[in-house]
């Protein structure tokens, strides 16, 4: 689904953000990319996603180079960023404007988005607030549209940077349910977060990222061993 081959960015005046970093995610995987702020989390996943470019190195959705074949690989996946108050949602439109127009540019059939608006709406609580212009929505409304805007398309990699943060415990028990219908049915999953008793229950996978540089990957329970995933981050902090 995903393969980062030693993957290298650096931003101008020389700092390198990611360095040599190789990972692969595999369909029915949730992988959970853990790392410190300034760690290089989201520079790797803006890259595998096409918003940043990269010195060095390849990224595959799908055995496609998002270098060469950027449409496809956009085709087969969704993003949902850490900062859904960004002017990319388009606050002058209401949220069912807005999921239409993401709907449109998948070209997502008219049966299609209307089953998937209709379940997601209800089941994030937004029904009745999708035809109110996102402009007036709080926080964690503006989340769940994104939300819902990255699902209409039924992608089957799902890229999320910290998709908790703003989502009260109903919504993100909704979010962790999706996620895990997502991979069941032979999709994957790669996510960066820092709630990391969320990543040890929900992932299959584990990668850890210090300094721009992957330090652990593999399986969970074996990357964690006997200890908790918290301690087990604790100490790579400490120790190369």
């Amino acid at each position: 689904m995903l393969e980062i081959q030693h993957l290298t960015k650096i931003y101008p005046g020389g700092k390198k953000a990611v360095d040599g970093l190789s990972l692969n995610v595999r369909a029915g995987e949730i992988c959970g990319f853990i790392g410190a702020n300034g760690a290089g989390k989201t520079s790797t996943i803006k890259a595998v996603v096409g918003i940043h470019g990269f010195e060095q190195g390849e990224i595959l959705i799908h055995g496609k180079s998002i270098r060469t074949h950027p449409l496809e690989c956009k085709r087969r996946m969704a993003y949902i960023p850490d900062n859904p108050d960004n002017p990319d949602l388009y606050e002058h439109l209401t949220g069912y404007q807005y999921i239409n127009f993401i709907a449109d540019i998948y070209r997502v059939s008219s049966k299609e988005r209307r089953e998937r608006v209709e379940r997601y709406g209800e089941l994030f609580e937004m029904a009745p607030s999708l035809g109110k212009v996102i402009t007036s929505y709080s926080h964690g409304m503006k989340q769940r549209t994104a939300i819902i805007a990255a699902l209409v398309h039924a992608p089957s990699l799902l890229i999320l940077d910290e998709p908790f943060v703003g989502l009260d415990p109903k919504g993100a028990f909704h979010l962790k349910q999706i996620m895990q219908e997502l991979v069941e049915t032979g999709g994957a999953i790669f996510f960066s977060t820092h709630v990391l008793d969320v990543a040890e229950k929900l992932c299959s996978r584990i990668a850890i990222i210090k300094e721009g540089r992957l330090v652990v990957a593999g399986d969970t329970d074996k990357v964690k061993g006997d200890h908790s995933l918290e301690s087990v981050f604790m100490e790579v902090q400490g120790h190369e």
